[in-house]
């Protein structure tokens, strides 16, 4: 029998709603359209309501405080799949390779995960990724370098590239004393 829970996190760029199953994430949701959504959205998928855990996830949440004040480059979670098949599971996985603060792009992703020529399909696997922020689909943009729409949010990821940039940046000045 698996245990579905799930609990809210603020963060910059929005509520987040965290869902796991047993103790893997099963899905990060910034929930730009609200956490009540969010939660409906999830029960679907998962055919079953999570139960609300308003203490769960406390690693996770400090690792998204982390990440947040430039503090962490990479998260440490079990991730549950299940939400993801095929090509998109193996684009996203590839974008885990991504470094924290540099980009890639769709193309560059595509032949990361064994299709090239499937840049499209990279874009698709990037806008359905159940994992937002754990996996960083933000550092995927176009091959002409500009940052595309993520999930019709560009401002959020436009945020995500200046803070990996900035901390990136700061720690290179730090260097040069």
């Amino acid at each position: 029998m698996n245990t579905v829970t799930s609990t809210e996190h603020d963060s910059p760029v929005g509520p987040i709603l965290l869902t796991f199953v047993n103790d893997a994430l099963v899905r990060l949701d910034v929930a730009h359209d609200g956490i009540d959504l969010a939660r409906a959205d999830i029960a679907q998928r998962l055919g079953v309501m999570p139960e609300p855990d308003p203490e769960g996830a406390a690693d996770l949440r400090t690792q998204l405080d982390e990440y947040f004040d430039g503090d962490r480059r990479h998260f440490d979670v079990p991730l549950d799949w299940r939400l993801v098949q095929g090509f998109t599971r193996a684009a996203l996985q590839a974008t885990i390779d991504i470094p924290y603060g540099e980009t890639a792009s769709y193309g560059e992703v595509a032949i990361l995960a064994g299709a090239p020529g499937a840049a499209r399909a990279v874009g698709t696997a990037c806008a359905k990724s159940p994992f937002s922020l754990v996996v960083p689909v933000h550092r995927v943009v176009r091959a002409d370098g500009s940052i595309g729409e993520y999930g019709g949010h560009p401002e959020v990821k436009e945020y995500l590239l200046s803070l990996e940039n900035e901390v990136v940046l700061g720690e290179g000045l730090r260097g040069t004393g």
